[in-house]
């Protein structure tokens, strides 16, 4: 009875469920060792050689293999059809070799599968194979390379720039991209230009709209009317002209339908459409592949199965008639120059299975199945048939030209089921609308004519769908990589995520301006790209991995040494010019940008700190003024606020953590004057004198209660009141939900808050947290699962294991699949699994 070994226990029980009571189907966890994160795990003096060591978390799973070959000695590793999966398997046989698990008469085979299907996993059977051999290596050099940079390199940023997480070979070249879009944003100056429309219409009476494309003789450019006199003169010769139609032209046009999805484009697709992060979006597709929904979601390919392609083209035949089936099967043709990625496309494994045949998914598979089984038959459907029409119309003179554009879908073809989301930085003309018949010559009357004005737009942010779609234009990562990027530099504090936009953190610009300029071969598209050639090279065997890293390792470490001997203020001094055109704009009055704005003498520069970079003074600490990296003084809105009853200057100022109130200025005699952050929804702009004394005032007495004052205050974790009676060794704290209620809240309230708190502590030191979601036992332990609510925000507790919920993941969306994979990936990181489990033996023992 062979033992099959798989990643995940969904996966396991999917395949056992295909395989049936002759095999033996245990799963691995994912990955079943790692480099250590200390020094020496690749030694490059020692021909790159690699120290591994298996995770605490992963013993046991390896160890409950090693048990099963006692009994079945036949192993078959069934790991995912890729890079990472051949890794897997390649390091269970390692692991399991170590431990005498495989003898020398130990059958040992690979198998691969596309789609967990009967079909396809019966058939893998067939076809064993060795482990890849190229691709283990490919992995090896990946792997050494991520460890070299990111070991070497990180160190680096701790040491000169205070606050900098970590740098990455991927990671610093993708936070470069949002940084330097960021700049070009900031750099950006809008140019006014105008455009004319008409309102027009036939003599049948019907009306259009036309905008104008000729004046004054000749053609106009997009930008060529700048200002509203130029638009005024233009509406003038319209409405002084008699206008109408010079020539009418109806031409055919037609729109196929995209290539089936691939790992990028469907994250780009489920972004635009649903808003999914690239974590989401692929958690949510393994998912469905597991349960043997849809083929493997790790590629770069666009072709299709032969079988695949028949069964789309009889299902659309079946449900939208035989004119929606073209007369031969589209072909896609693979894009990829790594073959080990392009695995076929992403698609459904039955075409005849719709999204609302499958209930019992969860919300979020539904939408994404949904969308795949769309874009699959969509790309084996007949095209869309259009009429595109275009009116010309002018002025007998030549003076006026005007153009009117319309568009007719003739037949609707792939357009019935699917189509394409659109980027924000993707403009079109809508013309999308039909217009009344016309002949030339046909006399126009005029209804109205607008002028507009607009204004060039910077480019916009990057969302995760469009810095996906530029990572895979410049050749940067690969599809297996693209989730894990994005969401290390958010999770490193560089980049944070706003209505969906990437906006780079301060510490984030200052890791890149560090990078770039004392490593900058290292964050280059070009270099990144060719090292990802290099490795694609090695993974089809033409190139020895281990040259590979000697090239590149020979010129990274003299950086790494060169830098190494930099004092900060020589980093600092060269940061300061590289971003000085940012950092200090010219200001309106023409006066000095780099003089400080309070106290007038001291000249500013930049700055760090744990939490980031920032603008300071150098006359700190006599002048404490500070401002963040982003945005200029003008932002900020530092100003005097005016004076209280004793003559001290009650100001407004910006701080790295944001605006605050201060009263009076540091001196000899007072060092810390009272300073007050502006709460939530407060506006620096609508801050006045009497707003700031109130919050300078803080903490507010709200009254007496049992010989001890209740005060209303804000605090670390928002707006609270407190009390503390005489027998009390520490306060009493209540949350309130407004901060406005610090200012307003009466006694009777501000009691009834204290009392319930007191007889409730809630998360007190000792107290039990509230549970959202019963999830049930643990499926592989035992053990309850549940979903609970803490103080930093929900987590899935199990025994001694908290694991915090992805933001992306609402508490009623987790299921115990879900929850299983975040307990593992959490003991992993701790190594508390062994411990765990342990327990819950205990307890079981003691129950019996």
């Amino acid at each position: 009875m062979p033992v099959v070994v798989v990643e995940s226990p969904a996966k396991a029980k999917t395949i056992n469920k295909y395989l049936g009571p002759d095999y033996t189907v245990l799963a691995s966890y994912g990955h079943v060792r790692d480099l250590p994160p200390k020094d020496g795990s690749v030694n490059p003096d020692d021909d790159f050689a690699m120290m591994w060591e298996i995770g605490n978390d992963s013993r046991k799973h390896v160890k409950a293999i090693a048990d099963a070959l006692k009994d079945d000695n036949n192993l078959i590793l069934a790991t995912d059809p890729d890079r990472e999966g051949e890794a897997i398997s390649w390091h269970l046989e390692e692991a399991l070799r170590k431990r005498r698990a495989i003898k020398k008469d130990t059958p040992v085979s690979r198998v691969v599968f596309n789609a967990i299907t009967q079909s396809a996993v019966t058939e893998a059977m067939k076809n064993p194979r060795d482990v890849d051999g190229d691709l283990v290596e490919a992995y090896l050099a990946r792997r050494a390379l991520d460890y070299l940079v990111g070991f070497n390199l990180s160190p680096v940023l701790w040491r000169k720039l205070p606050g900098a997480r970590s740098a990455g070979r991927v990671q610093s070249v993708c936070l470069r991209l949002i940084v330097e879009r960021e700049m070009e944003i900031e750099a950006f100056n809008p140019r006014e230009y105008w455009s004319v429309k008409a309102q027009l219409t036939t003599p049948r009476g019907q009306s259009f709209e036309a905008r104008l494309t000729n004046f004054a003789g000749k053609k106009l450019e997009r930008h060529d009317l700048e200002t509203g006199e130029q638009a005024g003169l233009a509406v003038a010769a319209i409405e002084n002209r008699d206008l109408s139609v010079t020539s009418v032209e109806a031409k055919p046009a037609s729109r196929n339908p995209s290539a089936p999805f691939m790992t990028s484009t469907l994250q780009q697709e489920a972004s635009r459409k649903f808003g999914f992060g690239a974590r989401q979006t692929m958690s949510t597709a393994q998912r469905l592949y597991e349960a043997g929904y849809i083929t493997y979601m790790r590629t770069d390919g666009i072709d299709m199965a032969p079988e695949a392609v028949e069964a789309a083209r009889a299902e659309i035949g079946n449900r939208y008639g035989a004119e929606y089936v073209p007369d031969k099967p589209r072909v896609y043709k693979n894009k990829a120059k790594n073959a080990q990625e392009a695995h076929e496309c992403i698609r459904p494994t039955e075409m005849g299975l719709d999204a609302g045949q499958l209930s019992r998914l969860e919300a979020d598979q539904r939408k994404l199945y949904d969308l795949i089984w769309k874009r699959t038959l969509a790309c084996q459907m007949e095209g869309a048939k259009m009429e595109r029409t275009t009116v010309e119309i002018g002025s007998a003179d030549g003076q006026v030209g005007l153009r009117a554009t319309g568009q007719v879908v003739l037949f609707d073809g792939f357009l019935k089921v699917y189509e394409e989301g659109k980027d924000d930085d993707l403009v079109e003309d809508d013309d999308d609308k039909r217009l009344p018949q016309m002949t030339e010559g046909d006399a126009t009357e005029k209804e109205k004519v607008t002028p507009e004005q607009h204004f060039t737009q910077a480019p916009p942010r990057y969302t995760e769908a469009t810095l996906v779609k530029k990572m895979e234009e410049l050749g940067i990562g690969r599809p297996s990589t693209y989730a894990s990027i994005v969401t290390t530099i958010q999770d490193r504090e560089y980049v944070r995520k706003d209505k969906g936009r990437l906006i780079p953190e301060d510490k984030g610009r200052i890791v890149t301006i560090f990078l770039l300029n004392f490593f900058r071969q290292y964050v280059g598209y070009e270099f990144t790209a060719e090292l990802e050639q290099d490795l694609d090279k090695v993974s089809a065997g033409e190139v020895d991995y281990k040259k590979v890293l000697a090239r590149f390792w020979r010129d990274f470490s003299a950086a790494i040494a060169e830098t190494s001997e930099l004092r900060i203020s020589e980093v600092l001094d060269k940061l300061d010019d590289a971003l000085a055109p940012q950092l200090y704009p010219p200001r309106e009055d023409g006066t000095d940008p780099r003089k400080c704005p309070l106290c007038g003498n001291g000249d500013l520069h930049l700055k760090t700190s744990r939490s980031g970079g920032f603008i300071g003074c150098s006359n700190y600490p006599e002048c404490r003024y500070t401002r963040p990296i982003g945005g200029g003084e003008e932002n900020q809105g530092d100003r005097v606020l005016g004076e209280d009853d004793d003559g001290n200057e009650i100001s407004l100022r910006s701080g790295r953590f944001g605006p605050y109130v201060q009263r009076g200025e540091v001196t000899e005699d007072n060092k810390k004057p009272d300073r007050a952050s502006l709460p939530k929804g407060w506006q620096a702009d609508e801050m006045t004198l009497e707003k700031a004394l109130t919050l300078l005032s803080l903490p507010r007495i709200v009254g007496d209660h049992e010989g001890a004052p209740i005060k209303a205050n804000f605090g670390r974790f928002g707006p609270y009141v407190m009390h503390q009676m005489v027998d009390e060794a520490k306060p009493v704290y209540a949350n309130l939900k407004d901060p406005q209620d610090v200012f307003e809240i009466g006694m009777n309230r501000a009691v009834e808050l204290i009392t319930e708190k007191r007889q409730n502590p809630g998360r007190g030191r000792g107290a039990t947290a509230k549970a959202l979601k019963e999830l049930g036992e643990h499926p592989d332990e035992g053990g309850p699962v549940n979903v609970m609510d803490g103080r930093y925000g929900p987590y899935v507790k199990w025994g001694k294991v908290n694991a915090t919920l992805p933001k992306d993941i609402k508490p009623e969306e987790v299921t115990m699949e879900k929850a299983v994979e975040l307990i593992a990936e959490k003991s992993a990181k701790k190594g508390t699994g062994k411990k765990t489990a342990s327990k819950k033996g205990a307890a079981k023992k003691a129950a019996k």
